[in-house]
């Protein structure tokens, strides 16, 4: 069964609850980006928390096989279950809880991933039901925070230490640590660039490089073929194509945004480990 007409069927059954104000589909089916391993991404927003047979009576309905079922935590109560051999990914917010996590964000500028995430899922999800509340959540995060990128830009700025011992790490051949080195530069390089193009962060670890990177207007040329060789290539050849990508961004930083002081950041990321004399 194609997933749309699955998550279609199952906000049907989701809407019967009177508490449930709206149900957003988000993840890869909302934008189109779904292949053989996607799951059907649920986001369901509650006006009074929602028991644990009301999170099961959907699953009951279409005799699903759970695979997760979690407790409150973390403003959230999620599960996973299958339905005609597909996976569903459920969360379940309060309504509050979203309002809040908007006015973290767009007002206060909170960079947190997490909450980044949920209004990402909402400015590209798809309303499968409640759509004046769903309208009315995108109206609200449709314009992307002046303060937010800028925030984004200056926290990925700072590479730590480690990157400052590349070389050493390469001499040593401490390929895991260096590697490690080499992925959370990558990151902090991909949150500029977030910033810099004014989008919400839709995954904390970055899911669907590609499709991403291709949705970005500004970033260097062929940033994602060179991402990709960095991490599936020589690792000496990755670090130095790592470095001329470090440069090319703090360029564009520099452009975009000329009153951040970018001449410190790459002193301070160009710097490396001296060696000493000892034998």
């Amino acid at each position: 069964m194609h997933l749309m007409n699955v998550a279609k069927e199952m906000a049907s059954i989701y809407k019967r609850n009177e508490k449930v104000k709206a149900v957003l589909l988000a993840g890869s089916v909302s934008r189109g980006w779904q292949d053989k391993h996607s799951d059907i991404e649920l986001h369901i927003f509650w006006q009074e928390a929602p028991t644990d047979s009301e999170r099961m009576s959907p699953i009951h309905v279409v005799n699903g096989n759970v695979l997760d079922f979690y407790p409150y935590e973390e403003e959230e109560w999620s599960e996973t279950y299958l339905t005609h051999n597909i996976k569903l990914e459920i969360s379940n917010f309060l309504v509050t809880t979203i309002e809040t996590y908007i006015e973290d964000v767009v007002l206060h500028h909170e960079t947190n991933y997490d909450k980044q995430c949920i209004l990402a899922s909402i400015f590209y999800g798809h309303s499968l039901y409640g759509n004046e509340l769903i309208l009315d959540l995108k109206k609200k995060i449709e314009k992307y925070p002046s303060e937010l990128a800028e925030k984004m830009i200056l926290e990925n700025l700072e590479l730590g230490s480690r990157w400052n011992n590349r070389r050493a790490l390469e001499d040593r051949e401490d390929w895991l640590m260096l590697m490690d080195v080499i992925c959370s530069t990558q990151k902090n390089l991909l949150g500029i660039l977030f910033g810099l193009n004014q989008k919400y962060v839709h995954h904390p670890a970055f899911k669907w490089m590609h499709q991403t990177i291709s949705s970005m207007e500004i970033k260097p040329n062929d940033l994602d073929k060179r991402l990709t060789s960095i991490l599936v290539d020589n690792i000496q050849n990755s670090v130095a194509e790592l470095e001329l990508l470090l440069d090319e961004i703090l360029t564009l930083v520099d452009v975009h945004y000329p009153h951040i002081e970018i001449k410190k950041y790459k002193e301070k990321n160009a710097f490396l480990r001296p060696e000493n004399s000892a034998e």
